[in-house]
């Protein structure tokens, strides 16, 4: 019978990360000054040292990097911005993605897809002269401002409360502090955009709830039953309603999946579990995923908590006597749609499955983020320090509210494959169109109509010209303190047979 012990493994982690020779004299880890003002950089510097993925691989997070209290105390204070501290100080030259916030509240939040927001989800791109910019819609979130104005996806806009957008403004203009603005829109005429007189106001709604299932319904396409699923972000909080999407799959009788992961930045480990078995099946045996951690961490963890196998039911909440079954289509082929905006746990599913199911990327190459994160906070007394809680609001520094969100860890398939830092590249090379975005789910959409053309096999394909590549250099999408994160949501334990 396996028990599961979460003290001994926190006390463990504790003594590991206190007990090493980190070269103060007394053998203890460093301590800053009594009276020194650098509460959040040594919040930022214990917490790292412990977690973080590349922690041996960054010279100032060694245990043996400081000779004395009183040294360690000098470097703590030689950065007092923590922004610059974390960023500039602590992060390996090769994280893209590690990222914190000063309220740790806000992170979490996030986390559960609360946000600040008017449900207008866009991309940026440059004009040719690499200095004004303009906007372009990918999609309207559901019961949000937004959906209750005169804009719809593809419309293009050019300006802000009549101000040109540039490289320097955007960001104040679209994701500043300013709680209403007023868009400029324009039209593509040939293969310019023109502005025209237009013009529409957002408001942005405090603590908006993303559903990340912006379409579920299954089409039939002269008697093949297709399954399209266009899901826009890993959420946990939205387990339930995803699994029903599949039953509602399995139920109209779908033989083949379109999972439209376009611009899904990530989330949840756990849900990418989750949504895989939905996809490919409910064998408990059949390894989804491992994760590798730091050297300090990996030593201590059990096989409970370094493989994710594909699972057969869940449950809302782990106190949770009852769990629910998942629904699977039981699928050996699938279809995805993944372009340079699709991530970390969008990518996850994609390599977890590949070992098991054909996978028929269409689209372009992903963002290549291949990671996984944690939540940190100032609580060192946790049994796994430093590690957020619910249940220990309370027991969080009240004199420090930032959190962190670094890396701490890469996972990799059941064939070992987790080199993807460049990206997953497709199948089938095909760009949306400014000129022709198309309504996501309509069949004539134009990367679903390639995906339901491959499915059906049609003898005489049509060809997909693209008029005006809709690149991008910013989304929406990544201005919020979620991003493009990937994070670990299942509890870390021991286990003893």
């Amino acid at each position: 019978m396996k028990k599961y012990i979460f003290l001994l493994l926190g006390l463990s982690l504790f003594v590991f990360a206190c007990s090493n020779d980190d070269g103060i004299s007394n053998g203890d880890t460093p301590d800053p000054t009594p009276g020194a003002n650098v509460t959040v950089q040594n919040f930022m510097w214990q917490a790292m040292n412990l977690w973080y993925f590349w922690q041996e691989d960054v010279d100032v997070l060694s245990d043996t990097n400081f000779s004395s209290n009183e040294d360690y105390t000098n470097f703590l204070q030689a950065t007092p911005n923590p922004e610059d501290f974390y960023f500039d100080v602590l992060l390996f030259g090769d994280d893209r993605f590690s990222f914190l916030n000063d309220d740790y509240s806000e992170l979490v939040n996030n986390l559960s897809g609360v946000s600040r927001s008017n449900g207008l989800e866009f991309d940026l791109n440059l004009f040719d002269d690499e200095f004004n910019v303009f906007g372009f819609v990918l999609y309207i979130l559901p019961n949000s401002d937004a959906s209750t104005k005169t804009i719809k996806r593809g419309d293009i806009f050019t300006r802000v409360d009549g101000q040109q957008l540039t490289v320097n403004n955007y960001r104040d203009l679209l994701f500043g502090e300013n709680s209403t603005y007023t868009l400029g829109l324009a039209d593509i005429v040939g293969t310019q955009i023109v502005d025209n007189d237009t013009e529409v106001t957002l408001t942005k709604i405090e603590n908006q709830v993303e559903d990340p299932i912006l379409v579920a319904e299954t089409l039939d396409v002269n008697g093949t039953k297709i399954a399209y699923l266009m899901y826009n972000r890993f959420l946990s909080s939205f387990n339930v309603e995803l699994n029903d999407a599949f039953g509602k799959f399995v139920e109209d009788g779908a033989t083949e999946l379109v999972l439209d992961m376009r611009y899904n930045p990530g989330g949840s480990v756990n849900t990418s579990r989750l949504l895989a078995s939905m996809i490919y099946g409910t064998n408990t045996s059949d390894l989804y995923i491992r994760q590798r951690w730091n050297s300090k961490i990996q030593a201590q963890l059990s096989s409970g908590n370094l493989e994710d196998y594909f699972a057969s039911s869940f449950k809302i909440n782990p106190d949770d006597e009852e769990s629910i079954p998942v629904n699977t289509l039981n699928l050996q082929k699938i279809y995805v749609l993944a372009t340079g905006s699709s991530a970390s746990a969008s990518e996850l599913v994609m390599n977890g499955l590949a070992p098991y199911v054909d996978i028929v990327h269409i689209g372009s190459t992903t963002r290549g983020k291949n990671e996984f994160s944690i939540t940190l906070v100032d609580d060192p007394e946790n049994n796994f320090p430093f590690l957020y809680s619910s249940t220990r609001e309370a027991s969080i520094n009240p004199d420090n509210s930032w959190g962190l969100q670094p890396l701490v860890g890469r996972n990799e398939n059941a064939n070992g494959f987790y080199d993807y830092t460049n990206g997953l590249a497709p199948n089938i090379i095909l760009e949306e169109d400014l000129a022709n975005m198309g309504v996501l789910g309509d069949p004539n959409e134009p990367l679903l109509a390639k995906a339901i053309q491959e499915i059906t096999g049609a003898s005489s394909k049509k060809g997909f010209s693209v008029q005006m590549p809709a690149k991008s250099f910013i989304s929406s999408r990544l201005q919020t303190p979620l991003r493009d994160n990937m994070y670990l949501d299942k509890p870390l334990h021991i286990e003893i047979e």
